[in-house]
């Protein structure tokens, strides 16, 4: 579990194929590493990947064919740069909201505008998801947690406020970038508690 609160930047080094799946090196400086095992779980632009080899300022982990049809992984390259979070601790403050590192398809930034200090961004997603989308919900976009601000049919919008702009890949976005989305665990249990009593 996460709590979209990104820690760190992280470089792609090098994606290998093996077969239909992709074994991905990341690498930062910035990232401390001195608490993370083999097995552990890093948050990488928010999809939950296990740490199969590692040094002081990089990490390895498999993506599956499963996770590449359904992330921005399949865009990335060599030179990538990426949001970053270990796992949480218990004892951790939950600044964000429960992210579980489960993406469930990717946004695709339509529209931004700059407001004040923030800047508005519009997007657009999947018809299947939107109805999991709730105005001052939350979501995690590149594994950023986020409010909603509005919902309409298939299109939503979120602030990005100057500190998160600064610290994270959002201050490289630009309008047709896609972005891994992750919609509220709670929304996704309700849907099945409903589809369950029908």
């Amino acid at each position: 579990m996460f709590t979209g609160i990104i820690q760190a930047l992280g470089t792609i080094k090098k994606l290998d194929n093996r077969g239909n799946d992709i074994r991905l090196t990341v690498s930062s400086p910035t990232l401390d590493m001195s608490d993370v095992a083999l097995g552990d779980s890093i948050a990488t632009n928010g999809v939950c990947l296990t740490v199969t080899d590692m040094g002081p300022d990089y990490y390895c982990a498999d993506v599956s064919a499963e996770t590449i049809k359904l992330t921005g992984f399949a865009h990335y390259s060599a030179g990538s740069t990426v949001n970053l979070e270990k796992a949480m601790r218990p004892s951790d403050r939950l600044g964000g909201h429960i992210v579980s590192g489960h993406v469930d398809g990717v946004a695709k930034l339509i529209k931004s505008k700059k407001i004040d200090e923030s800047h508005k961004l519009t997007f657009e997603c999947p018809e299947e998801l939107i109805k999991f989308i709730a105005v001052k919900g939350s979501i995690a976009l590149n594994g950023t947690s986020l409010t909603v601000n509005d919902v309409s049919k298939n299109i939503f919008t979120v602030n990005i406020i100057p500190h998160t702009k600064q610290v994270t890949t959002w201050k490289d976005s630009k309008t047709g970038d896609l972005f891994n989305l992750e919609i509220d665990l709670l929304a996704r249990y309700m849907e099945r508690l409903q589809a369950g009593t029908k």
